[in-house]
């Protein structure tokens, strides 16, 4: 009997599907797509997306799906907006959630709002009805296959990541897998479709021996190298899937502690889209996690800098940027500015209850390393009155306890 994959595949499946939103870039013509994707107020409205100015993006598809009331890629460029404006508040987009399994063992603390998941329901119940009544017609529709595939990834988004229901997440993941394996049977020129195909190559590729052998009963296969090359098409040659095949190659890298490799792809995106705090943010995080924490601070302080201009950033998380900062002058020994940073991070208006917690739970910490624990147990104290009942508040009382040392 197939047992249901670890919650860390799972997640890094979902997560990579994640990525499935869909930048428009002027891919040749050899390349097959929806033709709608080509259109100028299309590719005008992803790059509002890319800028993460969502709301904007969202009132120029929404212009599209009214003038396309039929095809279910315009239903779902307005999906993709209205999700990830969600995930972008519920401060889900940071890609440290998910370089480990840590994501899924923590409680991190997500507040839906109603009105939004019903939104992303009902667009995505009308897409795939809009996609089954082309292919109800005519089942070897590419771009109708294509569309339901992408919206289904979309649905596997919001149910894993939001929601936390992996079955349900990795049942659409799956159909959105069957669906972009039919695209390229009947089309090889689809470049976008090997976005889902190559994730799906990857995660099964990188499962342990035993559950690989144990899948590969029931026709599920993978490898890692055919799913990054799947990801490398996409994201040369994919018409709205480039950041996404890029991005899910970055994460995959880093999960992998190929650092450097990501580095290069995440220095690429912030190039391509200036005004997107995130692929900066992206950049600083990897060079951090790559040891090369001078160069990090300098990125972390360059954009935080950048941040300060009026409108530059048209969606800034200024506290993802202290945090970070915090870690890498810590990890150079700099603590008086560590310290610093993390408060910064702890009280910027935007900051999750969740981060504020990190961020004073890492300022106490830091403390212990400059052997102050009065000052550190302020921190601590500070984390419980944020909230007792959580992974911070659990670590707070036991470094109240005993310091932190750094070994822990």
């Amino acid at each position: 009997m197939l047992r249901t994959p670890s919650p860390g595949c799972i997640s890094a499946a979902i997560f990579a599907l994640l990525l499935t939103s869909g930048a428009v870039r002027a891919a040749a013509e050899t390349v097959d797509t929806n033709p709608l994707n080509r259109q100028p107020e299309v590719q005008e409205a992803f790059q509002h997306f890319y800028s993460m100015d969502y709301d904007d993006a969202l009132a120029r598809f929404e212009n599209i799906q009214t003038e396309h009331p039929n095809d279910p890629i315009a239903t779902g460029y307005v999906l993709d907006a209205v999700l990830f404006r969600e995930l972008n508040r519920l401060d889900l987009l940071d890609t440290t959630f998910y370089a480990n399994d840590g994501f899924l063992t923590g409680k991190h603390t997500v507040v839906e709002d109603p009105k939004a998941r019903e939104r992303v329901k009902s667009l995505a119940d009308r897409a795939v009805s809009q996609a089954n009544a082309i292919l109800k017609t005519n089942p070897n529709d590419v771009n109708a296959l294509f569309a339901r595939g992408w919206v289904r990834s979309l649905q596997a988004t919001y149910s894993g990541i939001v929601e936390r229901a992996y079955t349900t997440g990795l049942k659409q993941a799956l159909g959105a897998r069957s669906d972009c394996d039919r695209v390229l049977q009947l089309d090889p020129r689809y470049e976008d479709a090997k976005l889902v195909v190559g994730v799906y190559e990857y995660i099964v590729g990188s499962l342990p021996l035993a559950f690989k052998v144990l899948v590969g009963f029931v026709g599920i296969h993978g490898s890692k190298g055919e799913g990054m090359a799947l990801l490398r098409d996409a994201a040369d040659r994919g018409v709205i899937t480039h950041v996404e095949a890029s991005t899910s190659m970055m994460l995959f890298l880093r999960r992998e502690g190929k650092y450097r490799e990501a580095v290069q792809i995440a220095h690429g995106m912030a190039e391509e889209y200036p005004h997107d705090f995130l692929f900066h943010l992206e950049e600083a995080n990897l060079q951090k996690d790559a040891g090369d924490g001078m160069v990090a601070i300098a990125s972390y302080q360059r954009l935080i800098d950048m941040a300060k201009e009026p409108g530059y950033f048209p969606n800034a998380h200024l506290e993802l940027a202290w945090f970070g900062l915090g870690d890498s002058l810590r990890g150079q020994k700099q603590f008086s500015d560590a310290v610093e940073a993390y408060r910064e991070g702890a009280s910027q208006s935007m900051t999750s209850p969740e981060l504020k917690r990190r961020c004073l739970l890492e300022a106490g910490k830091t403390y212990d390393l400059m052997r102050d624990h009065d000052k550190a147990v302020q921190q601590y104290q500070a984390v419980l009155s944020a909230g007792s009942d959580t992974v911070q508040g659990d670590q707070a009382r036991k470094y109240m306890e005993s310091a932190y040392t750094g070994k822990q």
